[in-house]
């Protein structure tokens, strides 16, 4: 059964994505500017498309629609996987940026906001990998390997 505070996660998870998408593209967009050829500034871009193009659409919909798919180990995997790119990505642009009083164009303001959003998806998915984790260990620990499965609905 589904946790019933999952899906806003899941949605605010690819939500921060795009977001993160949308402040990465224009600062990768800025010619002129010297962030704009930055490996870390890519690495977040290829992040906010991983979140809200690969591991959250997999992660909500699997379960769900293709429960072959979503094997007990490798829904955690995709989670901590997510949850330890996230982290290096935010420090790494946190490190590279000036201090604010330093900041003065949009460029930078731009990965500020990026960073603020990377911490807060890493957050989002620091939560949600300790919960497939758990699930991982409920599920070796009830033995439902073993059991057959039943093709009762969710609901009832």
């Amino acid at each position: 059964m589904a946790i019933p505070w999952l899906l806003p996660v899941r949605i605010a998870q690819a939500l921060f994505g795009v977001i993160v998408i949308g402040l990465t593209g224009y600062v990768v967009s800025t010619y002129w500017d010297s962030w704009a050829w930055s490996d870390t500034v890519n690495f977040v871009l290829f992040l906010g498309c991983w979140t809200a193009f690969v591991a959250v659409p997999y992660l909500a919909l699997s379960p769900i629609f293709f429960p072959r798919l979503a094997h007990h180990l490798v829904i955690p995997a995709v989670e901590v996987i997510t949850m330890i790119f996230w982290f290096a990505g935010f420090i790494a642009i946190g490190a590279q940026l000036p201090p604010p009083r330093y900041c003065h164009t949009s460029a930078c303001s731009s990965l500020q906001a990026a960073t603020i959003f990377g911490a807060f998806e890493w957050a989002m998915f620091a939560v949600t990998t300790f919960f497939a984790v758990l699930d991982v260990k409920n599920h070796r620990r009830s033995g439902e390997s073993a059991k057959t499965h039943s093709n009762a609905h969710v609901g009832v």
